[in-house]
């Protein structure tokens, strides 16, 4: 923000301070990254981009190395985010039941094509064999 506004010092960190309370991070704006956890190292990074109000948010792989749960919490916490700032979110993932409860729309990028693009329902309803094995159900007929 110091380098792309014209913001005072107080209302950049005001806007940092705030946001860092938003993902719940308050108390630990000294801290270092080693200092803190992976789901806090998530959440620091979340803040430092909501600062500067994004009109788009890209999200890849916002779970990778985190325990399920805290792999929940931050899926909820962008979700939370994306309510209050109603910003457009692009959220990269191969944990499409994770994020299928917060999005819009899911698209599935196979070999630089796009099999799939439709609500969720459409998605995990899809006839198309690539996702139905992404899916799980070509799996299921290995298995057997």
């Amino acid at each position: 923000l110091k380098e792309k506004t014209r913001l005072s010092q107080h209302l950049i960190q005001a806007r940092a301070l705030r946001e860092l309370e938003n993902v719940g991070l308050s108390g630990s704006e000294h801290k270092y990254p080693s200092q803190i956890s992976g789901g806090m190292v998530k959440r620091a990074a979340l803040a430092r981009s909501l600062v500067s109000d994004p009109e788009i948010m890209l999200f890849d792989e916002p779970t990778t190395g985190l325990d399920p749960m805290t792999g929940q919490a931050i899926i909820e916490l962008i979700d939370s985010c994306h309510e209050r700032l109603h910003f457009t979110g692009i959220i990269v993932t191969h944990e499409i039941a994770r994020v299928a409860p917060i999005v819009d729309r899911i698209a599935m990028l196979h070999e630089g094509v796009i099999r799939e693009e439709g609500t969720p329902s459409e998605f995990f309803s899809s006839e198309d064999s690539v996702v139905r094995a992404f899916l799980g159900d070509g799996l299921k007929k290995d298995m057997s």
